[in-house]
């Protein structure tokens, strides 16, 4: 009965949130305020029907949802909806929100074809306080680097449109400054790099205590540092001036795309990391 239920209030949800999704591309192309209204409201319906669903599953599995990459891509999405929710609140700015609620809509729709599994590699015995607040972390993280990569790829086009005057009364309501996007690709890469080193530390430190063949050198463990490492660095050369901003901006979509892949690919690859 709980699945039937879960699976409607599913397909429920992406139907709502397909919709709004076109209303948010018709008023961005028409410039219909009443229509945004509307989409906003239905983002609203989509977070809560979202939200219901996961709390439905908590239910069912009798844990948090964070321990599959089937799992783990539900909860991301949220979190994307989420953000997108508070950065309508929070900014007023209209691509950016429409950006990312795609992004979100884009991993729902993965998480719908995605085959179905409760659990992870990871045993019962071995689950955690410290393994569930690593994984919350990671995925904040991550969430917060697909914000930089929105702004990232926001600041090029605005700067490409600038460069070659095809701008127009509607831009300049629809983007806000280049100054402003700056400001927030380094707030967000602030934010994420401390989160995602805490994420780090504290699943080192599970997996050591748990694991009694922990491999140092496991692919996961090092990709993941890397990222860190290179978030950082791209920071320090940034703040030394050594970064013009379209580079800066060019360089933070790679670094997203290579989190991507360690998201989605790298983990396969780990001994313990065997999310499927």
């Amino acid at each position: 009965m709980t699945d039937f239920i879960l699976l409607r209030l599913y397909e429920v949800m992406i139907v709502i949130y397909a919709i709004s999704l076109v209303l948010y591309f018709v008023d961005y192309l028409m410039k219909r305020p009443k229509w945004r209204r509307i989409a906003f409201w239905l983002v609203s319906i989509v977070w809560v029907l979202q939200s219901l669903y996961l709390l439905l599953y908590i239910w069912e599995i009798q844990r948090f949802p964070i321990l599959s990459l089937y799992e783990g891509i539900l909860f991301y999405s949220w979190l994307l909806v989420s953000l997108s929710i508070v950065l309508h609140c929070i900014a007023r700015v209209d691509l950016p929100v429409l950006l990312i609620y795609s992004l979100g809509f884009v991993f729902v729709t993965i998480h719908t074809f995605m085959p179905k599994r409760l659990s992870g590699a990871v045993h019962e015995s071995m689950v955690s306080e410290m393994l569930f607040i690593h994984i919350f972390t990671a995925m904040v993280a991550y969430a917060v680097f697909t914000l930089t990569f929105v702004f990232s790829v926001l600041y090029l086009l605005m700067y490409r449109m600038l460069k070659e005057k095809k701008t127009t009364p509607m831009f300049w309501q629809r983007f806000p400054p280049l100054e402003q996007m700056t400001v927030w690709m380094n707030v967000t890469v602030y934010i994420g790099v401390p989160i995602l080193l805490i994420s780090l530390l504290l699943g080192l430190e599970w997996a050591i205590l748990q694991i009694d063949s922990l491999r140092v050198f496991d692919p996961k463990i090092i990709t993941s540092f890397l990222i860190v490492i290179m978030y950082s660095a791209i920071t320090y050369a940034n703040r030394k001036g050594k970064l013009s901003n379209t580079r800066y901006a060019w360089i933070l979509i790679y670094a997203y795309l290579i989190v991507v892949i360690n998201f989605f690919l790298v983990s396969s690859l780990s001994t313990f990391h065997l999310w499927y």
